[in-house]
């Protein structure tokens, strides 16, 4: 604990000599080591403790500043040792500053009153005419949130939940702020009632109120020029800048907002970009990013999406007021000038091209392509699952995590292929076949959900559904064998019994976390009952996360074991061959139709453009110059691999397995 003391005489002197004054200097206290040479032209107020200034700031240029108290008004304030302030404008009230802080050029720093720092402050997610307020606080998770947005027919879990954070909230409250170690603050205009954490970097703001930055030295926070803020929370590794305008938002770990993004009423969770459109009242999942001008996100919820220039909802056709939501479940993208009527809910992984009117839900055919035909909708369903896109997209989510931070409020599984998803595509496999047998297998257009989808496309989805679902369901047993050596088939029955009876069933997204339904309906029950605190539903959520692929292997047994038609204890040596001749046949099949695909990236269409005075060999030539070959294309060479590795896998595996042939 730091001790203070009285100023002596002889330094209250000095300080009056460098044109310092108080309004008491009884109520002014310094450190053991505090000398006054570097306090000049400060005025004291209230209650003052001063720390000790012997560092100097070395800045861009080479110029260097030394550490002291220069040109300002304190009233209230705790002052660490070596920080810098200078030139500011108005005055400093009610706040703690922290060491090695540097503040220069600033208007007002105050806390006025008592606050809770953006703790507590209701965000009206998704429905613009409210009914799914969340309260948003420090550890705010995407889980959490999304249980507080969707199961708000659980009146009790969600009644306990907002209680939990209140409290929260009312324990943070206070009348003094407070700004960590190592903090730059530069060229500022008013910051009102903020509490901004270590190693954050405020330079140029224009107006911060009401909120929460919580920077620390593995994750700084950025906050750039211009950027206005009011009821907020920035997590840790965020960055803010380019005037940037955000109104009662939550930001989560790792998220970008710049060049004039405009948010309100809304929530970013980990590493979501937001660049020259606008938000309103979304619900924006991890990796939702819009990098576009005249792009608008609004009454929506979104995960691991991309957004294309132009893309655009609109929840205006109502009579009741603007109360209409939709969905994007996770990785959909949006083409240029798309449009989406809500109500819709679109499936995870699907493609939605041009604009669309009727209000679909096409959340149980996944990784198709929503595209407009004059005013119709129509639906290709499972076409996603060939694209190079898609699997570029898997590839580089992990790779783009920005967050630094050691604690991670966010649990995401980056899965392409998951209980969650193949389950949608079991569900897809009945909902086609049904349309076959209502419509007849030589309908020319079958109609769902308000889309069309013509018969070549129902037939083709069929089979793509169906090699996805072999390829995981291969996935899941190949990695649960392992590459153990087995000496009979009873040492792979009980090799094949799942370690946990857990993930039977349904399975959901929570805005990244995967999760049987089972687990999350435990976790709700046990929240009705107010057994669990924030910290306790955090661990929950990151606990299930962990447990992931032994829940995914209860599940896959379950469906194996209606693949094969009989239980684990009753499988043989050529059950498990058979799927895994399949499997392999599956994974070549999807990784041929995706090479297939990245070859359409070197057609004679795409080198439209290039060798433009040049005859067809020099167009060849540029072309070749600028985007390199397709034999040597670093992702088609990387199709080419993994179809050479995973046949020697399933050649591998049975040729372990070989020695239950005989015993058998």
């Amino acid at each position: 604990m730091t001790h203070y003391r009285q100023l002596t005489e002889k330094e209250i002197a000095a300080l009056t000599v460098y044109g310092c004054t108080a309004e008491n200097w009884k109520t002014v206290t310094v450190t053991e080591h505090f000398t006054p040479d570097y306090i000049a032209n400060v005025h004291f107020s209230g209650e003052i403790k001063l720390g000790s200034f012997n560092k100097t700031f070395d800045l861009a240029g080479g110029l260097k500043k030394h550490t002291g108290i220069y040109n300002c008004c304190l009233h209230n304030c705790t002052i660490g040792n070596d920080v810098y302030i200078d030139k500011i404008h108005n005055y400093i009230a009610n706040y703690t500053i922290g060491n090695d802080t540097f503040i220069d050029n600033i208007n007002l720093l105050i806390v006025d009153g008592t606050s809770s720092f953006g703790n507590g402050v209701r965000v009206p997610v998704m429905n613009e005419g409210g009914g799914r307020e969340i309260p948003i606080f420090d550890h705010l998770s995407a889980p959490l949130a999304y249980i507080q947005a969707l199961y708000r027919h659980r009146k009790d879990v969600i009644q306990n939940i907002q209680k939990l954070i209140d409290e929260y909230a009312k324990s943070q409250q206070s009348d003094k702020g407070f700004i960590g170690n190592n903090v730059r603050m530069i060229n500022c205009g008013t910051i009102k009632n903020v509490r901004i954490g270590n190693y954050a970097v405020i330079e140029g703001a224009s107006i911060l109120e009401n909120g929460t930055i919580n920077s620390n030295e593995e994750a700084p926070v950025i906050v750039g020029s211009g950027v206005k803020c009011k009821d907020f929370i920035l997590s840790s590794g965020v960055e803010v800048t380019d005037s940037t305008l955000i109104s009662r938002c939550f930001i989560g770990q790792g998220c970008i907002l710049a060049k004039h993004y405009s948010a309100l009423d809304s929530l970013f969770f980990s590493n979501c970009q937001g660049m020259h459109g606008e938000a309103t009242a979304i619900f924006a999942g991890p990796y939702t990013v819009t990098h576009h001008k005249s792009t608008l996100l609004i009454a929506g919820m979104f995960s691991f999406l991309n957004a294309g220039s132009g893309s655009n909802q609109s929840n205006h056709m109502y009579k009741l007021g603007p109360i209409h939501q939709g969905i994007c479940e996770r990785g959909s993208k949006t083409t240029s000038d798309s449009y989406l009527l809500w109500p819709a809910k679109i499936g995870a992984f699907t493609l939605v091209m041009g604009r669309h009117y009727k209000h679909s839900d096409t959340s149980d055919l996944p990784f198709s392509y929503l595209i407009e035909n004059a005013t119709d909708s129509f639906l290709v369903p499972g076409v996603n699952l060939r694209s190079v896109g898609t699997i570029r997209d898997a590839q580089k989510w992990p790779k783009r995590d920005n967050r630094k931070d050691s604690h991670k409020l966010d649990p995401i599984n980056f899965n392409l292929l998951s209980p969650y998803t193949i389950q949608k595509m079991m569900k897809g496999v009945e909902v086609l076949k049904k349309l076959q047998q209502i419509s007849g297998e030589t309908t020319d257009v079958y109609v769902y959900q308000n889309c069309n989808i013509k018969n070549s496309s129902l037939r083709n989805g069929l089979e793509l559904y169906e090699i996805a679902i072999t390829k995981f369901l291969g996935n899941s047993l190949i990695s649960r064998l392992g590459e153990k050596n087995y000496n009979s088939i009873e040492e792979v029955r009980e090799r094949l019994k799942p370690d946990t009876p857990k993930g039977h069933g349904e399975w959901i997204d929570l805005s990244g976390l995967i999760a049987p339904k089972g687990k999350i309906d435990e976790l709700l029950n046990a929240i009705e009952q107010n057994k669990y605190s924030l910290e306790k539903i955090q661990s929950e959520f990151e606990r299930m996360h962990a447990q992931y692929y032994n829940y995914e292997w209860t599940w896959a047994k379950d469906k194996l074991e209606q693949y094969w038609n009989k239980s684990i204890d009753e499988i043989t040596y050529i059950d498990i061959v058979e799927m895994i001749e399949h499997w392999k046949t599956s994974v070549v099949k999807l990784d041929q139709l995706i090479y297939i695909d990245a070859k359409k990236e070197f057609d004679l269409n795409s080198k439209t453009g290039f060798g433009v005075d040049g005859d067809e060999n020099q167009k060849h030539q540029d072309f070749e110059s600028v985007r390199g070959c397709f034999e040597s294309n670093p992702f088609v060479l990387e199709v080419l691999n993994h179809i050479k590795v995973k046949t020697e896998l399933g050649n591998q595996m049975i040729e372990r397995l070989n020695s239950l042939k005989e015993s058998e």
